[in-house]
C-alpha cells in the first residue's frame, strides 16, 4: 500500500496495550495521525475494520463529529479495505462520494467497513459504511487509481 506520494509502502504498527491493543496504525502518514489517529484490524470474517474514538478535536460547533473528519476517515478506510487490490502499486483516491445519515457524538467509537466491488488494472471500485454501535452514520463509495511509483 502506498500513501499516494510514490514513497515506500506504509508500514503498519501493531498496538500492544490499552484500548486499541490488537489494532494497527499506519506509521508514516502525518495527516492521518494528526486527524485520527485511525486504527484498523482484520475482522473475524476476514474483512477489514477501521475505527477511532471521537475526541474533542473531531467535533464541530454543534457537538457532532465533523463531516470532514468522517470523510477523512472514510478515505483512510479505503486503503485498508482495498489493500489486497492495490498491493504492489502506488495509489491515490480518484473519487470519494458520501451520504451522511446520522451524527456521532464525543466519546463514541466510530467504525468503517466495506468491500471492493471491482478491481481492474488501474482502477479499484469500493463501497463502505461508517457507523457507531451499529448505528449508520455515513455510506461511501470510491474509486482508487493505481499509479506507478517513482
Amino acid at each position: 500500500m502506498d500513501g499516494g506520494d510514490g514513497e515506500a509502502p506504509w508500514t503498519p504498527i501493531e498496538i500492544t496495550d490499552g484500548e486499541w491493543a490488537g489494532w494497527r496504525v499506519w506509521s508514516n502518514d502525518p495527516f492521518e495521525i494528526l486527524s485520527g489517529p485511525f486504527y484498523c484490524r482484520q475482522g473475524e470474517n476476514g474483512t477489514m475494520i477501521c475505527a477511532f474514538r471521537a475526541e474533542k478535536k473531531h467535533m464541530n460547533n454543534s457537538g457532532a463529529v465533523h463531516g470532514g473528519c468522517l470523510l477523512t476517515f472514510a478515505d483512510y478506510a479505503l486503503f485498508c479495505i482495498g489493500a489486497e487490490a492495490i498491493e504492489g502499486s502506488g495509489s491515490v483516491t480518484a473519487s470519494l462520494n458520501a451520504e451522511f445519515i446520522d451524527a456521532a457524538r464525543l466519546g463514541e467509537v466510530i467504525e468503517a467497513s466495506g468491500e471492493v466491488i471491482r478491481a481492474g488494472r488501474s482502477l479499484v471500485f469500493m463501497r463502505g459504511l461508517v457507523s457507531t454501535a451499529g448505528r449508520p452514520l455515513m455510506t461511501f463509495s470510491a474509486i482508487v487509481k493505481k499509479v506507478r511509483r517513482g
